[in-house]
C-alpha cells in the first residue's frame, strides 16, 4: 500500500505539489492523472527519496522509502526510462539490477522474455534502443526484483498499440495477484481501460479521485449536457436562452446545459429544425479537461 499525507514540495516561491493526500490499495490499478507541469513526477520522485519533501510524507507498506531494506524487492520503480547509462547493454543493466537486489542470474532471463525483448535486442547497447524498447526494459528492471508495490511513470509513452495493450495485460495481472500499482499518464483512454481509482492533479492540487463512475457523478451535479445542430442556430441559442437555458458555440452547433429532451422541445415551440441531438458523454476525458482547464496550454471548446 501506498499512503501519501499532506505531501508539499516548493522550489522557493514556486509549489510543485501542494498538501496532496491519496492512498494506493493492494489488488489495484491506480491513475494518476494531469497535464503536464501538474506534479505528477515530482510526488513520485518524493515517494522514492529522489527529491526530498518540503512537507508531508509518503509511506509505501507503511515505511519511508529511503527505511526499506533492499527496496527494489518490494517496490518497483520506472520515472525515466532513459535514465541508464547509454553505453551498456540492456542485458548488463538488468545483470547489475539483479546482482544489487542480490538474485539469479535467471531472472534476467526471466523478464527479458516478460517484457517481449529478443536475445538480440537484450545485447544492443541503450543508445540503439527506440523509446518503446527502452520502456519495455524498464518495465522488465522495474519487475526484477518481483515487488509488491509497482510506481511508474508515464510508462506507456512510446510504446506502439500493441505494446500498449500488452502493457495493460501485464499490469491489470498484477494487480490481480495482489500488487498495487500507481500508474502515471496523460493518456487518458488507455488509464480508463485499466484503473480502479483514478485521482486527477493540476497545479500540484488533487482535483478529484476515485473509480470512473464515482468521478463523473460527482462532475454531472445533476447537470446535463446537450449538443445540437439546427438549421437556425441564433433562433435556438435565443429560444434556449430565453428559457434561462446557458448556451455556447461548440463547432458547427451548441452545447446545451439541459436534457436532450428540453432542448427538443424548445426547437419545436420555436419552429426551429434540428439536424443534430445527442446527449454528451465525454467521459473522463471531458471531466479531466474541465477540472484541469486553468492549467491547459491549448483553449478547449
Amino acid at each position: 500500500m501506498i499512503e501519501v499525507v499532506g505531501l508539499t514540495r516548493k522550489y522557493g516561491s514556486f509549489t510543485a505539489v501542494d498538501d496532496v493526500s491519496f492512498v494506493c490499495q493492494p489488488g489495484r490499478v491506480t491513475g494518476f492523472l494531469g497535464p503536464n507541469g501538474a506534479g505528477k513526477t515530482t510526488t513520485m520522485r518524493v515517494m522514492v527519496g529522489l527529491t526530498p519533501a518540503t512537507a508531508g510524507r509518503v509511506t509505501i507498506g507503511g515505511h519511508v522509502y529511503q527505511d526499506i531494506p533492499n527496496p527494489g524487492r518490494h517496490v518497483g520503480v520506472l520515472l525515466d526510462a532513459s535514465a541508464q547509462h547509454a553505453g551498456r547493454t540492456g542485458r548488463e543493466i538488468l545483470e547489475i539490477g539483479a546482482r544489487t537486489m542480490g538474485l539469479p542470474d535467471s531472472r534476467i532471463d526471466e523478464m527479458i522474455e516478460l517484457v517481449s525483448l529478443t536475445p538480440q535486442e537484450a545485447k544492443r547497447r541503450l543508445r540503439n534502443y527506440s523509446l518503446g524498447m527502452k520502456q519495455r526494459l524498464g518495465i522488465a528492471h522495474a519487475l526484477l526484483g518481483d515487488p509488491s508495490v509497482l510506481i511508474l511513470d508515464e510508462p506507456a509513452n512510446g510504446l506502439d498499440p500493441a505494446g500498449i495493450r500488452w502493457m495493460r495485460g501485464l499490469l491489470r495481472g498484477y494487480a490481480e495477484r495482489g500488487g498495487t500499482v500507481l500508474l502515471s499518464s496523460h493518456l487518458l483512454h488507455e488509464v480508463e481501460q485499466i484503473a480502479d481509482e483514478m485521482i486527477l492533479i493540476g497545479n500540484g492540487r488533487i482535483v478529484a479521485q476515485g473509480d470512473k463512475k464515482t468521478l463523473l457523478a460527482g462532475a454531472a451535479k445533476g447537470i446535463a449536457t446537450t449538443f445540437v445542430t439546427a438549421l437556425d442556430n441564433p433562433a435556438l441559442a435565443a429560444a434556449l436562452s430565453a428559457k434561462g437555458i446557458t448556451v455556447a458555440s461548440a463547432g458547427d452547433g451548441l452545447r446545451v446545459e439541459a436534457e436532450a429532451v428540453e432542448v427538443g422541445r424548445t426547437a419545436l415551440e420555436a419552429t426551429v429544425v434540428l439536424t443534430d441531438l445527442r446527449s454528451a458523454d465525454g467521459g473522463l476525458e471531458d471531466l479531466f479537461l474541465e477540472l484541469t482547464a486553468d492549467t491547459q496550454r491549448e483553449t478547449v471548446v
